[in-house]
């Protein structure tokens, strides 16, 4: 068997996992302990993130002609690839939260969007809350205004159920 057969399947696997992808980000992986590692692997896949390490050469052949392809220039060292196709910023929020203490993950850059960022770019994405959080902090300035309106309301209708039987008594 050619290693050309050998090495399709993978560079397959890259492609069906970068494929409707709304981020990916490469990171430097090496010196996390095991232990970090496990540790990672969990927090990733609890936000839905797929993360992996394949060789650069695999992955420079599966993002070639899409919108990844400007992350070839980071492919150098070991490269580990974490994917979300259903957030994000999830990739980039994770992996920086997660670098803070295990200061030998090295974030190295993303496509967020389809938009290619470096290491400081991709830092500043991972500061970018959640979908969640967005819509929730969203509701929540909503429901205030509209919890104060009722309030209101409700008083008035006190005070005018109030003032009515006075009314009639005149």
């Amino acid at each position: 068997m050619a290693k050309v057969e050998l090495k399709q399947p993978i560079v397959a696997e890259i492609s069906e996992a970068i494929k409707d992808a709304q981020s990916v980000v490469l990171v430097d992986h090496r010196g996390l302990t095991v232990e970090q590692d496990t540790q990672l692997r969990k927090q990733l896949r609890e936000a839905g993130v797929v993360y992996k390490v394949y060789k650069n050469t695999m992955m420079t052949r599966a993002f070639a002609g899409t919108e990844f392809e400007g992350l070839t220039q980071y492919l150098e060292g070991p490269s580990a690839m974490a994917v979300s196709k259903t957030d994000a910023t999830a990739p980039a929020r994770v992996l920086a939260k997660f670098a803070e203490k295990a200061d030998k993950l090295e974030l190295k850059a993303g496509v967020v969007e389809g938009t290619v960022y470096d290491q400081a770019g991709i830092k500043e994405i991972s500061t970018i809350p959640s979908r969640e959080e967005l819509l929730s902090k969203l509701l929540g300035s909503m429901k205030n205004p509209i919890s104060n309106f009722a309030r209101v309301l409700n008083q008035i209708a006190e005070k005018g159920g109030e003032a009515a039987p006075a009314a009639d008594a005149e």
